[in-house]
C-alpha cells in the first residue's frame, strides 16, 4: 500500500524574509519586484498580507490600496535556495524518494518507511514539527495513496496542517471540490469542463470516460482516472536526473528598447543566463524560442530547431538574433524572453551537423567553462560582454535579481 506525502512550505518567500528580519513577523509583508524598473508586481505574501486580500501577481499600487501598511521587500533568491536546501535535507532523512515540485514543495514516498513509524500521518506531523523548530517556517502536508490527492491535501488546510485523504474518505473530501482544484487542470480546461456541466471533481469522476476522451483526447482519460484516485505515477528518486521541457529567462526592461543594438545586448544577457543554467545542470538544447512584448503589451514569439545541440551563450545569441531579424519588429520593446527547449543530457552522443563550425563551437564551450569558473568566484561583474558595456541600464537590477546562477 503506497503512502505519499505532499509538503508545501507556507508563503515560502515571505516566510524566509520574516526569518531573516524578525521585525517583519507581526506585519503584513510582500515580496515584490522593483516598480522603478517596471517589475512592480507582488511575487509572494505572508499570512497577514493574504488576510488583507493581497494576491500574487497583482500590481503594487493595487496591493497598497488594499493594505496601506503593507511592507514591501525585494526578493533574495539565493536565500530562498539556501532555506529550501535545508528543508529538503530533512525530507531526505525519511526517504530517498523526494520529488521537488518547485523550490518550496515536493512529494515524498514514505511507503518504505512504514516499519519505522506508526503511520504516514505521524511522519507528516513530525516533519511539520521539525521544520518549524529547526528552520523556523511552517509547512502544510497532504497524506494520501497517490500524488494527485496528496497535493490536494496539502492545499486544503493552511498554514501548518496535515490533511489525510485515504482510500476510505477521498469521495467525501475530494469530490465536492471545484474542478479547477485538480492538479493538471488549468483555467482554460476547467472552463471547458464547466461549459458541459462538469463543475466539481465528483462530476468529473462520474462522467463517462468515453465522452472525456472524445473531447480532450488521452488527457480526458487521465483526468477521469485522477478524479477517481487511479494514479500510480511514482515519486522520483531525489538524485535522479530529470530533464525539463525547457529552460528560459525573461526580463521587463527599465525603459523601452528602440534599436536592434539595444535588443541584442538584452538578448545576449538572457542567453548568458540560459546558457549557464544549461551547463550547470548538464543539458544541451536543440531548439530556441524568442519572445517579444511591445510597449502596447502585445506579444509575439517564434521558435527554431537548431542544427546541432548546444549550450553556448554566444551561439544561442546568434540564433536568437536570426529569429529577431525574421520578425521584422517596429514597435518599442518592453520585454524580451529567451527559452531553450528540446533538452538532453550533455553526456549523450550527439549527431554533429555538417552546417556548423564544430571547431568554433568547441572553442566557445571552453570559453563558457572558463567564464563560469571566474564568475562563480568573483561574480558576474568580473567579466561582461562588450555589448553590455555600451548599455549599462540593461543589466542594472537584472543581474542582482535574476542572475542567480552565478551565485553559490
Amino acid at each position: 500500500m503506497r503512502r505519499i506525502l505532499h509538503c508545501d512550505a507556507n508563503n515560502f518567500y515571505a516566510s524566509v524574509e520574516c526569518m531573516l528580519d524578525p521585525t517583519l513577523k507581526d506585519k503584513a509583508v510582500a515580496v515584490s519586484g522593483n516598480p522603478d524598473k517596471r517589475h512592480g508586481i507582488i511575487l509572494a505574501k505572508n499570512q497577514k498580507a493574504k488576510a488583507c486580500g493581497i494576491k500574487t501577481g497583482e500590481v503594487i499600487w493595487e496591493a497598497k490600496r488594499k493594505c496601506p501598511d503593507l511592507v514591501l521587500v525585494p526578493p533574495q533568491y539565493d536565500k530562498y535556495v539556501e532555506f529550501s536546501n535545508k528543508i529538503f535535507d530533512i525530507y531526505c532523512e525519511y526517504t530517498d524518494r523526494v520529488e521537488p515540485f518547485g523550490i518550496d514543495e515536493c512529494w515524498l514516498d514514505v511507503s518504505g518507511s512504514m516499519r519505522l513509524f506508526p503511520s504516514a500521518e505521524h511522519i507528516a506531523d513530525e516533519l511539520r514539527s521539525r521544520i518549524k523548530k529547526e528552520i523556523g517556517i511552517t509547512i502544510s502536508v497532504g497524506v494520501s495513496f497517490n500524488k494527485i490527492f496528496a497535493k490536494l491535501g496539502s492545499d486544503m488546510k493552511k498554514p501548518d496542517a496535515t490533511t489525510v485523504i485515504d482510500e476510505n474518505n477521498y469521495k467525501d473530501k475530494v469530490w465536492s471540490l471545484d474542478i479547477g482544484d485538480l492538479l493538471m487542470i488549468g483555467r482554460h480546461t476547467a472552463q471547458k469542463l464547466k461549459n458541459v456541466g462538469i463543475n466539481t471533481i465528483g462530476d468529473l469522476a462520474n462522467t463517462n470516460p468515453k465522452i472525456l476522451v472524445d473531447k480532450f483526447g488521452v488527457n480526458g482519460q487521465k483526468m477521469y482516472e485522477n478524479a477517481n484516485g487511479i494514479n500510480d505515477e511514482p515519486v522520483r528518486l531525489y538524485y535522479e536526473k530529470h530533464i525539463p521541457k525547457s529552460i528560459g529567462n525573461s526580463t521587463t526592461l527599465p525603459k523601452d528598447l528602440t534599436s536592434r543594438s539595444e535588443a541584442k545586448a538584452v538578448i545576449m544577457a538572457l542567453c548568458e543566463m540560459v546558457g549557464v543554467r544549461l551547463r550547470r545542470h548538464g543539458f544541451i538544447a536543440g531548439g530556441l524560442h524568442l519572445g517579444v512584448r511591445f510597449n502596447d503589451l502585445n506579444f509575439i514569439g517564434k521558435q527554431v530547431k537548431l542544427p546541432m545541440k548546444i549550450n553556448s551563450a554566444n551561439t544561442l545569441c546568434d540564433y536568437a538574433m536570426k529569429i529577431y531579424d525574421t520578425l521584422k519588429l517596429h514597435l518599442p520593446i518592453r520585454l524580451l524572453s529567451v527559452s531553450a527547449y528540446d533538452l538532453s543530457s550533455d553526456d549523450e552522443n550527439v549527431q554533429l551537423s555538417m552546417l556548423e563550425d564544430v571547431e568554433r563551437n568547441d572553442k566557445l564551450a571552453r570559453l563558457d567553462k572558463s567564464l563560469d569558473e571566474i564568475r562563480d568566484k568573483y561574480g558576474y561583474e568580473a567579466l561582461k560582454s562588450a555589448s553590455l558595456l555600451e548599455y549599462p541600464f540593461i543589466t542594472d537590477g537584472l543581474v542582482d535579481s535574476d542572475f542567480q546562477p552565478f551565485k553559490k
